[in-house]
């Protein structure tokens, strides 16, 4: 392959990682159109609140946990070979997950689905860097990431669709095609690469980053459990995982061979970059947990309608993704990424006036502002951080950009979700005094649980949905309000430490001495 040009066949190979990554993304946003059908002991499994949690969070937790590891693979084994074995496992999985007979059977076959999702992820993204270019790779990766928008949007409208016409494990089995079809254009079309370098492996410290990064998930996870930071539950995981990832830093920095060369985070744009994404993540990710709700309970839209409400922020994501790089160009990544965080901060700050009676087109407008801003800042991120790292090291590049992508929407999804939860319950508590003492606690718990006793009870139930409906809404601007001022100090972050418009950073190598292997 011409470095200079890159690979033939490159744009292919870009068609081939964006199908290959629509099974793994779209399986994250499907799921939820087919929770409360799952939960129905007659249509589904009869899974409770808890096992419907855990089937996502399975999924999260092993996903999150090994994106590090399997891009360290990656890079010393060969990412075509890892993204093979990793459609392989999803697609098993995925197959296990529609045919799981109990919800302990659906938890595991999605823990199964995350080990498929880690090795596939990252994988994508590194061959993607290795047969492009440097100049083309900024567009590659803009339309890689317009994809990832495109996967995101339709999900809820397939899962709707699969629902009208299906069984509920249709969600699952419709990703056993595109495994399929993947794995035969990835045998034909995409080349091999790997790290040249064949030092020794590195064992201790991707064991220390396994465990670090499961501690550090599961204790988020907690927190959206909890409703608190202080449960032991919470804290236990979370401190040792944090103990633990210092001393994979503190052993990363001595080793001979690392599994990972932290000194990569001393260069500005690399580590402003991850810091960027990290914080955009956790107040996007934030914030659309609550829209579900909003679009359905509130707005009374079915979960087909909602799905397809989402389709000016994927529209935008499609139409900006791949001009990022010109963007780029034209500006200077510190400029267009300080500018569009600013403009993910406004926009989440605009949920504010969305009221119960607010026209939708509303929420159209500013999902589509928020996709635009979205589109300018993953892409160029991304970027920013897989030319900050050797070609040869493209698989641990892409799996620490993951890695602190998912970290963040988890943790933007278990605070800001308890935001919310705590908010509507102090909201919604005047308004349920007209319950029967017996039911107060259960009502107050969500807008779903509220509004599950409102239906049981009737005419007298039908009292307190108007009051549920707003105490959700004010409880929706508090957290759209605190996502804002998140995205506001990503923006500062990036203003602050991002090089400017002239600034070339070099991939670092490590000195001859202790120059890192992949793993």
């Amino acid at each position: 392959m011409d470095k200079t040009t890159g690979h033939p066949r490159r744009w292919q190979v870009l068609g081939v990682m964006v199908f290959s990554l629509l099974a793994v993304v779209l399986d994250n946003t499907i799921l939820n159109v087919a929770l409360k059908v799952i939960s129905d002991p007659e249509a589904g499994l009869g899974a409770s609140q808890s096992q419907l949690e855990w089937a996502i969070n399975s999924y999260t937790l092993v996903f999150a946990g090994l994106l590090f590891t399997f891009g360290v693979l990656g890079d010393r084994f060969g990412r075509k070979r890892m993204l093979q074995i990793g459609m392989v496992l999803f697609g098993l999985a995925s197959l296990a997950s529609a045919y799981a007979q109990d919800p302990g059977q659906l938890i595991a076959a999605r823990a199964a689905m995350g080990l498929g999702g880690a090795a596939v992820m990252p994988a994508t993204l590194a061959i993607i860097s290795n047969v492009f270019a440097p100049q083309e790779r900024g567009k590659a990766i803009g339309i890689w990431s317009g994809g990832v928008g495109l996967a995101v949007a339709i999900g809820p409208i397939t899962g709707g669709i699969l629902l009208e016409h299906f069984w509920w494990g249709s969600v699952f089995l419709v990703n056993v095609p595109i495994v399929l079809i993947s794995s035969v254009l990835i045998a034909v079309l995409v080349p091999e690469s790997r790290n040249p370098d064949k030092a020794r492996l590195d064992p201790f410290g991707v064991l220390l980053s396994i465990v670090g990064l499961v501690g550090v998930v599961y204790g988020i996870i907690k927190i959206g459990e909890r409703g608190t930071v202080t449960d032991p539950q919470v804290l236990v995981p979370t401190l040792v995982g944090l103990a633990v990832l210092a001393g994979f830093v503190l052993h990363e920095r001595r080793a001979a061979h690392p599994a990972f060369d932290v000194r990569y985070f001393a260069i500005p744009r690399f580590s402003t970059a991850v810091a960027s994404v990290g914080l955009v993540f956790f107040a996007m990710m934030g914030v659309m947990f609550f829209m579900a709700f909003y679009l359905q309970i509130v707005k009374g839209y079915s979960p087909l309608a909602a799905g397809a409400l989402v389709l000016p922020f994927a529209a935008a994501q499609l139409i900006f993704s791949p001009l990022s790089a010109q963007m780029v160009r034209r500006f200077g990544g510190k400029v267009l990424a300080t500018a569009s965080m600013l403009l993910v901060a406004a926009s989440l700050a605009s949920y504010t006036i969305l009221q119960v009676d607010t026209p939708i087109w509303v929420f159209e407008i500013i999902g589509f502002v928020q996709g635009a801003a979205l589109a300018n800042i993953g892409p160029p991120a991304t970027e920013a951080v897989m030319s900050s790292v050797p070609r040869e090291k493209a698989g641990v590049g892409s799996a620490m950009t993951n890695t602190i992508r998912q970290v963040g929407g988890a943790l933007g999804v278990a605070l800001l979700g308890s935001v919310l939860s705590a908010t509507y319950r102090d909201n919604v508590a005047g308004a349920l005094t007209v319950l029967p003492e017996g039911l107060r606690h259960a009502a107050g718990e969500s807008i779903t649980a509220t509004m599950g006793v409102a239906q049981s009870l009737g005419a007298q139930g039908a009292a307190i949905v108007a009051p549920a409906k707003q105490a959700f809404v004010d409880g929706m601007h508090v957290t759209a309000l605190c996502a804002a001022v998140i995205a506001l100090v990503g923006a500062a972050v990036v203003a602050r430490w991002l090089p400017g418009k002239e600034t070339v950073v070099p991939p670092v190598a490590a000195p001859e001495s202790t120059e890192p292997a992949v793993v």
